[in-house]
């Protein structure tokens, strides 16, 4: 997910598109499942003094 959104800085993803970028096609992942890696995305990297690098954009389609 971070090399996704590294790579494509200006565009906002909906929590689908990062599954699909993030796990095989054979595996079900919830969607909360996404909050509770960019959770820990944003703690690792605010640790690493990179604060605020992931945005949510809130109803964005």
């Amino acid at each position: 997910m971070l090399q996704l959104q590294i790579e494509n800085r200006e565009q906002a993803f909906s929590r689908a598109q990062l599954i699909d970028a993030a796990w095989p096609e054979c595996r079900f992942v919830d969607a909360k499942t996404v909050n509770v890696h960019i959770g820990r995305l944003r703690k690792a990297l605010s640790v690493a003094n990179c604060a605020d690098v992931i945005r949510t954009v809130r109803s964005s389609s």
